[in-house]
């Protein structure tokens, strides 16, 4: 007989509510992850007294009460306000596009100023059907937008130029007619003080989790283990790579710890030129209006993944999408295997949309 009822790979944000919810419904979890930490790319540590997003600026935000009401059980979160500032050689811009970035630009005050130059610039282009995604985005946004704040940041996002790259891409580029720097739309927004490890950590108390362990290295014996097992690594990787490989980009993330109270004044700075290497810098202590004497800074440098390398970003063009849609009817014949998360479904996903679909998916197979 299985000793436990499910098998959870991956003890990131997906597979802890997975075993939040099986736990509390009486059911026994074995939570396994290759890393040597819990809580997947969402891991905080801290540093110089400063909560490190050790992969990259996690900020909550979410619509949706339900999943709010759902992580403030295991956190309280401070009232953090994505404002990202961008550079652009010796100039300074708010994001996102907003009249701030407007008036900034073209020393303008009024909507309808930005508006009409706006216009103008997109007319004069004369794109019907953009080709590429620099046509998609210059009939979005107009020439100057374009080249100071797009172009060159999405080049290194994807490394490659813009008119290598598909229009579906960017299906729209938001421009705000107002003086709001706030990024995201979302009614509730927020970081996790003292960080999201310990809100994992809280979602997985009493859980058995076993770190450091990889599920290939004793597959069989692992899936004995459980009568079911709800994986969340790569899907390709699961199948052995047998239809094909799955593209993702991946970032290197290069820390430094400053002797200074305050390095850049803002959590987010983004670099838009091409000839800078990275794509932002991150100031942690800024998530929490941290006070510390020293601080932490960590740029950001996207790159190609190469298998056998950690995935951050699935490539979700045309031929990936259609590679996916193979492997998905692969996975829906294995009955006793539930994919999902960001690489077990191939789909990039914030935070509260993994929540949202773990526990659509736990409900559904616990009744």
């Amino acid at each position: 007989m299985s000793k436990y009822d499910y098998l959870i790979v991956g003890a990131g944000l997906y597979g802890a509510v997975f075993a939040h919810e099986a736990k509390k419904a009486g059911k026994s979890c074995l939570v396994i992850d290759k890393r040597d930490h819990i809580a997947g790319n969402i891991y905080t540590k801290e540093v110089e007294g400063i909560q490190v997003h050790e992969y990259g600026a996690h900020i909550f935000h979410t619509s949706n009460r339900d999943v709010w009401d759902y992580v403030n059980q295991f956190a309280e979160f401070n009232q953090y306000i994505n404002s990202p500032v961008a550079v652009y050689k010796e100039e300074l811009y708010n994001l996102p596009f907003n009249m701030n970035t407007f008036s900034k630009m073209w020393n303008i005050r009024t909507p309808g100023q930005a508006k009409e130059i706006i216009a103008r610039q997109i007319a004069e282009l004369h794109i019907s059907e953009p080709r590429n995604l620099e046509e998609q985005a210059l009939s979005l946004v107009g020439r100057d937008v374009y080249e100071k704040l797009v172009k060159g940041y999405t080049e290194k996002q994807w490394g490659r130029s813009c008119r290598e790259l598909p229009a579906f891409i960017i299906k729209r580029l938001p421009l705000r007619f107002t003086y709001d720097n706030n990024y995201f739309n979302d009614r509730y927004q927020g970081i996790a003080i003292g960080g999201y490890t310990q809100m994992v950590e809280k979602m997985l108390a009493g859980v058995e989790v076993r770190l450091g362990v990889d599920y290939f290295s004793d597959r069989e014996g692992f899936g004995s283990m459980a009568e079911k097992v709800v994986y969340t690594g790569q899907i390709d990787r699961y199948f052995d790579y047998s239809l094909g490989v799955l593209e993702y980009r991946m970032v290197r993330f290069e820390e430094e710890i400053l002797d200074l109270e305050n390095y850049q004044g803002n959590a987010v700075v983004n670099y838009t030129e091409r000839e800078v290497p990275y794509t932002r810098i991150i100031e942690h202590k800024h998530f929490e209006f941290g006070n510390q004497p020293k601080t932490v800074i960590s740029r950001e440098y996207p790159s190609e993944w190469k298998k056998g390398e950690e995935p951050y970003y699935p490539i979700n063009d045309a031929k990936n999408n259609e590679l996916y849609t193979g492997y998905a009817r692969l996975a829906e014949a294995e009955a006793r295997v539930i994919f999902g998360g960001r690489l077990g479904e191939y789909k990039y996903y914030d935070m509260d949309k993994v929540i949202e679909k773990a526990l659509e998916t736990v409900t559904r197979e616990l009744n």
